[in-house]
């Protein structure tokens, strides 16, 4: 357990908090984000495959990206990250 606390402690001073409160809480998604009302804004393509979208709320920007292989069912979002 002091293991645990110590890494959590040396992330947090390395400003890797975020990326433990995204893993913690609820992970953002395309869904989750349309979910809230934000509406997609812009797209982009990525020369090694998947897809880059821009979601908007007011004055919210989120960047996304997504992609799929033949096996998957679904498009999957990989990650979605603020825009500041």
């Amino acid at each position: 357990m002091k293991i645990r606390n110590s890494i959590c402690l040396v992330l947090f001073a390395f400003g890797a908090a975020p990326a433990l409160a995204q893993t913690a809480a609820e992970k953002v998604t395309v869904s989750s984000l349309l979910a809230q009302d934000y509406a997609i804004a812009g797209t982009s393509a990525t020369p090694s495959g998947g897809a880059g979208l821009f979601l908007r709320k007011g004055a919210k920007l989120y960047f996304c990206f997504v992609s799929e292989t033949r096996q998957s069912a679904t498009v999957a979002t990989e990650y979605c990250k603020p825009v500041e």
